[in-house]
């Protein structure tokens, strides 16, 4: 599929304060990733101590014996009164969670909005997201890692608890450049998977859904739990163009003339005949799935799959 080639849009200076929700051009004149990522996370996620997001469970499992470094909130202090004895409550869960943010930095991620919308690149965005999910892991006290794809696997952060300054420094030198074919890189992604986490993959899924869902499927046979961030920018989806435009590929370079007028239906129809096919593929396969579009305030993207996640788990 054949996308337009973006306008880049110079940074501007930092902002210290943003009221909810965060519009994302607001968003773009934050220079620095970590401010960013406490702006958005801590709007509504402020004092929450176990995230949907990251796996954990609510639900008693059961006692255990209390431990020196154990929060002495979870003291089941009824129980002591009884027994004279410290225990300590226990929920299905409560385990330190791997969250591997895999971010598409392919060219085609480069496309952004018009300088009429100013709305971040699609790489830009996805950098937003993936910050704001490595602060919020972080408070979580969880660990967190990065695999940036393009032309392969391009670059790792390992797993760990104190990675989220490496990774913001990371996240901040990736550009979108070269080409991904998701099939090989999650099957090698697949074959390094050690222990079960949630693995979170930020990416516009410019490939035909069949070749997606399989792919997909390959981190889960490895008993990985796998949201999609199906990540687009709003004309991607509407093509409002008016007069003829030359799109092109920013994977391939080619170049094409097109009558918006003549095509825009037909466009219309596929690019959400795929975008169903996804979704509905990757939910019946027990993977979480969520469109975002670049216009849309990150703090509120957020907001709304933490809580449909939520509910998905209650679910299950």
């Amino acid at each position: 599929m054949t996308v337009a080639s973006p306008s880049p849009r110079p940074r501007q200076g930092a902002t210290t304060r943003i009221d909810r929700y965060l519009d994302p051009r607001v968003l773009g004149r934050i220079g620095n990733l970590q401010v960013l990522a406490k702006t958005v996370v801590e709007g509504f996620v402020s004092g929450l101590h176990r995230s949907p997001f990251l796996g954990r469970s609510m639900d008693f499992a059961e006692y255990r014996s209390y431990l020196p470094g154990d929060d002495i909130r979870q003291i089941d202090w009824k129980l002591y009164s009884r027994s004279d004895r410290y225990y300590v409550k226990q929920f299905e869960g409560d385990t330190n969670t791997n969250l591997t943010v895999l971010m598409d930095a392919s060219a085609s991620m480069a496309y952004g909005g018009s300088d009429t919308t100013g709305n971040p690149s699609k790489i830009e965005y996805a950098k937003y997201l993936a910050a704001s999910l490595g602060y919020l892991t972080q408070k979580q006290r969880d660990r967190i890692g990065l695999m940036v794809l393009g032309n392969g696997i391009r670059k790792v952060v390992p797993n760990g608890a104190k990675q989220l300054q490496t990774i913001l420094v990371e996240l901040d030198a990736t550009r979108a450049e070269g080409e991904l074919d998701l099939d090989p890189v999650l099957a090698q992604i697949a074959g390094g998977i050690r222990r079960r986490g949630l693995i979170a993959l930020l990416s516009d899924l410019y490939e035909p859904s069949d070749q997606i869902l399989r792919a997909v499927s390959k981190l889960q046979v490895r008993g990985a739990d796998v949201v999609v961030f199906h990540i687009l920018d709003p004309t991607e989806v509407a093509l409002p163009f008016s007069d003829t435009v030359e799109l092109e590929d920013l994977e391939s370079g080619g170049r094409m003339a097109i009558e918006p007028e003549v095509l825009r239906d037909r466009y219309q129809e596929r690019i959400q005949r795929h975008i169903a096919e996804v979704k509905d593929g990757l939910v019946r396969a027990g993977a979480d799935y969520h469109l975002t579009m670049t216009d849309e305030p990150l703090d509120q993207s957020l907001h709304r799959y933490l809580s449909t996640r939520l509910w998905s788990m209650k679910s299950r």
